[in-house]
């Protein structure tokens, strides 16, 4: 039932009333509630940028992508560096500049592929407001609304401009994730809508007074995006390590300079361009380039299975989610029902025609109030007087409906709620045993009573209620048939499930029964459960299964197990999940769930599909595997180049390597097999640490490495005699160990081996072996090995330090075992 605005007579159109304005003006005389604006009426308001015109939230801009991979630090210095080596020295020690271009291009190509992916599910998966536009009622999308446009709202619409009220129909709003108050505001025409609140009972409709950048949420967002993302342990790791990586180049780079320009036999522009050799590998530019690549690459794939990653980052959170919580209906379950039974409990009632006009009170019924509607048609003869939505709160609607003259009351909802157990023991006791088989079951129950007393008297609970119960109203519920295989899923990954539903705690129980969720025997029911946050996470440890939240409820839930150091997401299509969804690490909705639980989810599943959740899961495992891996060969190389400056510095000899040695050494020892070793599938459990375990392992595998070539080095000064005329063959002594000790050190990280990765060390060594033999590569590099023994006493030093290489790898697995057991196993991370 609409209500007509003061003054309104019957069957009159009423104008909606004058409302503040950005633009200080009062809305349009001419637009009237049942018409909206006219054709022209818009042409007029875009002609004057009057537009929604909000961007997309789910990418950001081509701008954006371009100036994030172009305008890096690293690329500034690296950018430095070549202009400088391209001034001073030859164009062949510029090679590392060609590969920053080539990489800066590949992570903005892959980028943009990514916002395509991204952009094209978000239009697909955008929820479309209801607007009033020459006397029809279209949808449409939110970049279309425009000022002084009707927008009609439903029970799980979010208000996508700011307004005022101009129909309300028991319309009551949650204003939470704006304002952080708690309780929904009953709402009445004239009173103020601010966009990005959500409707969670009752209809209505509203006048749009500010859209686009003007609105109250649009500002917020604007605001908010700038500093909040999706918490990533990922990239505060690498920022954390560049961070401390950018305070060692200055003043590695000011000793280098020196300690090189004082050699005798060294000009100024050879003591530059061997500078800039031991500055560039200290550098890890692939590192950030290769997880932004990882994370993009995650995205399109996700996107072919009709999952909308909104924050990127949410992919790895995902992964190191360990307790994950799940809402029945929609989620476990199939959002469509069947009345199974109408069984009627007193004899006289018109109880099916009384279902029928319920059906008629709402506009947009759940899907319990659907499957009623198609069992039990409206009746003629039935008016409303009044009505109550239903919500997830009260967990029942109601109506006065006339009927020949006679009044009478009805509510339909949960049987607990609307009578006692003293009085009504047995009928409880029956709507338990249909619950327990994984029905759901609603009680019908009269009244002669008006509405408002007999809500009054229900708000403390059934006891002051004076109703009869007229039926049992039986419905079936369709269990998704992927949730099984999900569920086993997550419980093989070590993860924590927890079924969360507002319905009958035995209904719930038996629908995870018959998903074989352990503790599905001993569901608890939410009102029993303690309100001290400590007391509840207790309870929730112990327990699986839960009936009877409320939304607060869910809320309290996540922050309760969030409390004991879990990582939590929260699954949901309905209305009532939003404050657990917007809490939760990562909020996962259905394509098919409401506006607002969309509009605060970090992953939206598209088809509806909860079998995505694992390839979400496998996503964010190998983007964080991967990124791990190849951190480690990226960071190794930043440690012996900082230890190779150190030790020319204090033995004051010249550095061992021009640019292009080390250059040619990146390329097949850290660049290009990185590129492969970040794209590979990556099943390994996350686990939190990251930064700790990747300097545990490069750390000293660079302190090996720099030790093994400097000692090469110094030995082949000492076999070649140390002048201008050897230094080639100096270099490329220390060339061939280096590149052997890295390459040992590929061949650890790329563990455990399939057929591709053992090929890959090989294919990384056949083409260092052809630079060491092809002529005009040995030219170009200005490589060239030199009798015999040197050589092998390279591979000799090479081996010790592989060997050496091998005791830091079992230490670290062990250690790692060692913590992952202390832990908890499984249950410590997905």
């Amino acid at each position: 039932m609409t209500q007509p605005l003061p003054g309104a007579g019957p069957g009159e159109t009423t104008a909606i009333p004058p409302v503040d304005r950005p633009d200080g003006k009062e809305s349009e005389p001419n637009v009237r509630l049942g018409v909206g604006l006219t054709t022209a009426d818009v042409a007029e308001r875009v002609a004057r940028g009057d537009v929604n015109d909000v961007p997309v939230r789910s990418s950001r801009s081509t701008t954006e992508i371009v100036k994030a991979n172009v305008f890096t630090r690293f690329n500034a210095v690296i950018g430095v560096l070549w202009l400088i080596i391209l001034s001073v020295g030859s164009v062949k020690d510029g090679l590392f500049g060609f590969v920053i271009i080539a990489n800066t291009g590949i992570g903005i190509i892959q980028e943009m592929r990514a916002k395509r992916t991204l952009d094209r599910l978000a239009v697909i998966g955008e929820s479309k407001p209801v607007v009033r536009r020459d006397g029809r009622a279209i949808a449409l999308s939110p970049s279309d609304l425009v000022l002084d446009d009707v927008i009609e709202l439903g029970a799980g619409d979010k208000a996508a401009v700011d307004g005022v009220v101009v129909e309300a129909d028991n319309l009551e709003i949650d204003e939470s994730l704006l304002t952080g108050e708690a309780d929904p505001v009953i709402k009445r025409p004239g009173d103020p809508v601010m966009s990005g609140s959500f409707v969670v009972a009752g209809n209505g409709a509203f006048t749009a007074t500010r859209v686009g950048r003007e609105a109250y949420a649009a500002q917020l967002m604007e605001e908010a995006s700038k500093f909040t993302l999706v918490a990533s342990e990922l990239r505060n790791g690498i920022s954390t390590i560049l961070k401390y990586v950018t305070w060692i180049l200055f003043p590695a780079s000011i000793a280098l300079i020196i300690s090189q320009y004082r050699l005798e036999d060294t000009t100024w522009r050879e003591a530059v361009t061997r500078m800039i050799a031991g500055i560039v590998p200290m550098v890890p530019e692939g590192l950030v380039l290769l997880t932004s690549l990882a994370f993009a690459v995650g995205v399109v794939r996700l996107g072919r299975k009709q999952c909308l990653v909104q924050e990127l980052p949410a992919i790895e959170g995902l992964a190191r989610v360990d307790v994950v919580c799940l809402d029945k209906t929609g989620t476990l379950t199939e959002g469509g029902m069947n009345v199974a039974e109408v069984r009627e409990l007193a004899e006289g009632l018109p109880v099916r025609p009384a279902l029928g006009a319920l059906g008629t009170t709402e506009p947009r019924p759940n899907a319990s109030l659907a499957a009623i509607i198609d069992e039990c048609p409206a009746e003629q003869g039935w008016a409303s007087v009044e009505s109550v939505p239903f919500s997830s709160a009260r967990k029942y609607s109601g109506a006065t409906f006339e009927v020949a003259g006679a009044r009478a009351t009805w509510l339909i909802g949960a049987p607990e709620v609307l009578v006692t157990t003293q009085a009504h023991g047995d009928l409880l006791g029956e709507a338990e045993r249909l619950g327990a088989q994984g029905l759901r079951v609603l009680l019908l129950v009269r009244t002669d009573a008006s509405l408002a007393d007999t809500v009054d008297a229900l708000v403390g609970g059934p006891d002051g209620a004076d109703v009869t119960p007229a039926a049992l109203v039986v419905l079936e519920q369709r269990l998704r048939h992927d949730a099984g295989a999900t569920l086993d899923y997550f419980a093989d990954q070590g993860v924590a499930a927890k079924v969360i539903s507002g319905d009958n705690a035995i209904s719930v129980g038996a629908v995870a029964a018959k998903l074989g969720i352990k503790g599905a025997d001993h569901p608890v029911d939410a009102r029993t459960l303690p309100t001290d946050q400590n007391e509840l996470a207790d309870v929730l440890e112990a327990n699986t299964v839960f009936g009877r939240v409320t939304p607060q409820q869910k809320r309290d839930m996540v922050a309760a197990l969030q409390s004991r150091g879990h990582n939590v997401a929260m699954t949901g299509d309905g209305v009532n999940d939003v404050l657990a969804l917007k809490d939760a690490d990562i909020g996962v909705s259905m394509g098919s769930g409401s506006e607002a639980t969309k509009g605060v989810a970090q992953i939206v599943l598209l088809d509806n599909s909860f079998a995505t959740l694992p390839s979400v899961v496998g996503e964010g495992r190998r983007v964080i595997g991967n990124i791990e891996r190849v951190s480690n060969l990226f960071l190794t190389k930043t440690a012996y180049s900082v230890l190779l400056a150190i030790l020319v510095v204090i033995a004051n000899v010249p550095y061992p390597f021009l640019p292009r040695h080390l250059t040619l050494l990146a390329w097949f020892t850290i660049g290009t097999p990185a590129f492969f070793l970040a794209l590979a599938p990556n099943k390994e459990r996350a686990r939190a640490g990251f930064v700790k375990r990747v300097l545990r392992y490069s750390g000293p595998s660079g302190v090996i490495a720099g030790t093994a070539t400097f000692t090469a080095y110094l030995l082949a000064r000492s076999h070649y005699g140390a002048t201008d005329a050897t230094r080639t063959a100096e270099t490329s002594i220390a060339t061939l160990t280096l590149f052997l000790v890295g390459l040992w050190v590929l061949a650890i990280i790329a563990r455990p081996y399939t057929w591709w990765r053992i090929a890959l060390v090989l294919v990384m060594g056949a083409g260092f072996a052809v630079v060491l033999t092809v002529p005009w590569l040995q030219r170009f590099f200005e490589l060239k090995l030199v009798g015999t023994r040197m050589p092998w006493t390279a591979v000799g030093l090479a081996i010790a330090a592989g060997l050496l290489l091998e005791v830091v790898a079992y230490w670290n697995k062990r250690r790692l075992a060692l913590e992952v057991a202390a832990a908890g196993a499984p249950a410590v991370s997905a």
